[in-house]
């Protein structure tokens, strides 16, 4: 005899259906603040996670390249030997330096961003070089002489042109005070997020265990605190903003303060959003793909690095002597390269 049990005919605990989660209490400032600290968590979650993947899938990328990808890195770092001597022999010209210096900096950032490989220091030693003289060229360009504006019309009468020309040079200072203010509000919005002195303060305020009578709370208030004194110690500005906002209700914080955070989180949005669009898709973003596209893009990328060795071997022998060096960067120059 089957007896019917009711239990079965019940849902599945995952099934059940769920409340939603209350409204988390407090002003519309407090709450998008709230809102703006969790959306920049996830955005820096995400971030360390795609640099996790990119760097899991570079490496086995390059282990299924194998010994080719081996060969070019060894050929290009016996390149620096010859090319750091040459700037030492006082035979080339300021000139032919620079691009020398330009070919060391170029294999470096090749071996680094291609292949993984740390030339932190050559990058340290030679882009001083460089940027100073970037630096030299900028002073010494010529200054672009200011283009008339485009409602300047030498047809115009005399008055009208006085006045086309007043307009646009209130124009270009309505311009330059917009810009002056917006570089403002960042410098303070970068000041805001990179100050952990006022934050501690405002919580500690709020959440000093010494201004609690009732036992239960000082004990709350004591674990807390130690929680903010640790963060701050520590210089980790996100962690004092995230306890602000879990006790942004309780503090009654001021919503001016909590609007000036908000702001200042949602240019920290735009700025993790650039990173992870850079990471995803700028060159030295990478995405692996799998099955017979990965095969036919590892068949086509050992035949370029196995090219690439043969090359790079050829330069190699050129460069032993400073005739062969001055040829090797008179064809770069003249194909427009500025590195191997």
């Amino acid at each position: 005899m089957n007896l019917h049990n009711p239990a079965t005919d019940l849902p599945a605990a995952k099934s059940l259906p769920t409340l939603a989660p209350a409204e988390a209490p407090g002003t519309p400032a407090q709450q998008a603040f709230r809102e703006a600290v969790a959306q920049v968590e996830g955005l820096r979650q995400r971030l360390r996670e795609l640099k996790i993947e990119q760097a899991e899938a570079r490496r086995r990328y390059w282990q299924q390249v194998g010994p080719v990808a081996e060969a070019v890195v060894k050929v290009r770092q016996k390149l620096f030997g010859p090319l750091e001597e040459a700037l030492l022999l006082g035979f080339f010209s300021r000139a032919e330096e620079h691009q020398i210096t330009a070919v060391i900096l170029g294999n470096a950032r090749s071996l680094q961003d291609r292949f993984g490989e740390d030339a932190a220091d050559l990058l340290r030693k030679y882009s001083p070089l460089r940027r100073a003289d970037l630096d030299d060229e900028e002073e010494t360009a010529p200054t672009a002489e200011p283009t008339s504006p485009p409602d300047n019309d030498p047809t115009l009468p005399p008055h009208e042109q006085a006045a086309a020309a007043a307009r646009a040079r209130r124009k270009t200072k309505a311009q330059k005070a917009q810009d002056a203010a917006e570089q403002a509000a960042r410098e303070e919005q970068q000041s805001l997020l990179s100050n952990t002195k006022t934050l501690y303060r405002q919580l500690a305020r709020t959440h000093h265990p010494d201004l609690e009578r009732d036992p239960a709370a000082q004990q709350q208030k004591t674990q807390l605190m130690q929680r903010i004194t640790e963060a701050y110690e520590a210089n980790d500005l996100y962690t004092l903003l995230q306890l602000l906002s879990e006790s942004a209700p309780a503090s009654q914080a001021d919503d001016t303060v909590l609007l000036r955070y908000t702001q200042a989180l949602h240019q920290q949005q735009t700025e993790l959003k650039q990173q992870l669009n850079t990471l995803k898709y700028g060159e030295n973003g990478f995405s692996g793909s799998s099955g017979k596209k990965r095969e036919q893009e590892i068949r086509h990328l050992k035949r370029h690095l196995r090219a690439e060795a043969e090359y790079l071997e050829h330069i190699f022998q050129l460069i032993q002597e400073p005739i062969g060096l001055r040829e090797v960067l008179r064809e770069l120059a003249a194909e427009g390269h500025e590195t191997i």
